[in-house]
């Protein structure tokens, strides 16, 4: 358990002045909290089954000491987005999803010359969705928008050497480093991708790396797109099959703790 009332807030729950609530959602990539009017809510923790389970993928390899990524397909599992929207703010998060692996030969036949020098592994892998507790505290007076999707690739479309500035001091940072580090990242459609820039946007011009796209952004996260951004996860399981798409274990679900408050919010909120 990774999350817990916060204190304010179970004084308020067992005064009466708020209301413990649940809001359950799952399958489809996206949801939304009502929250009524005159009312505020104050979302404090999650707990999240990731998309994937039940599903195994069986590949070839041909040494157990190859270093390989997973198949495409369980790899779409392997990075998943939860973000909320409350109308003024966003909140995006990303999670790893471990791979369950067992690698186990192949047979093969003895009598062809060198066959055991090109002895194949066979390689299962599955998702591990085990529910992952996280604690949050985002508040809204609006309703709030709830986006879930799986993220396969984070495309890096520049690599520069930080210099040394007052903010990357040499030694501490990579400020001086001469390593060509991940400055520009998309995450996102091909056309109009997310630009996720480090070390920040503002400092990607300060540092001379080049012109600062209209779409950039300091932080990482996925927008919708069904190749290199955000893809909702039932229809990419459709793809797959009818039988995936309507397995529950495959599915992922979310389920939101939070305090209602039937008041108008007040101006200090914490």
């Amino acid at each position: 358990m990774s999350w817990q009332i916060p204190t304010e807030i179970e004084k308020d729950i067992k005064s009466g002045k708020a209301q413990y609530r649940t809001f359950q959602t799952g399958n489809g990539g996206q949801s939304i909290l009502p929250v009524p009017v005159n009312s505020y809510v104050v979302i404090f923790g999650y707990d999240f089954s990731p998309a994937g389970g039940g599903l195994k993928r069986s590949t070839s390899i041909l040494s157990s000491a190859d270093t390989y990524l997973n198949d495409s397909v369980v790899r779409w599992f392997e990075t998943q987005q939860i973000a909320f929207y409350t109308g003024t703010d966003f909140y995006p998060f990303i999670h790893h999803v471990d791979v369950k692996t067992t690698v186990s030969p192949y047979l093969w036949d003895e009598t062809i010359p060198n066959s055991v020098l090109m002895r194949e592994y066979r390689c299962i892998e599955e998702i591990d969705n085990s529910p992952i507790a996280r604690q949050i505290y985002i508040t809204s007076t609006n309703d709030v928008t709830i986006t879930h999707g799986l993220i396969l690739n984070s495309l890096s479309i520049s690599q520069n050497a930080i210099p040394v500035t007052n903010r990357t001091p040499l030694g501490l940072t990579y400020g001086g480093s001469a390593q060509a580090i991940n400055t520009q990242t998309n995450y996102g459609p091909g056309a109009t991708p997310l630009q996720f820039m480090q070390p920040s946007p503002k400092d990607y011009q300060d540092f001379a790396f080049g012109l600062l796209p209209a779409n950039a952004d300091g932080q990482a996260f996925a927008t919708p797109d069904t190749t290199n951004g955000l893809r909702d996860a039932s229809q990419f399981l459709t793809g797959l099959g009818a039988s995936f798409r309507d397995a529950a274990a495959a599915n992922y679900f979310l389920n939101l703790h939070y305090a209602l408050y039937t008041e108008t919010v007040p101006e200090s909120r914490g």
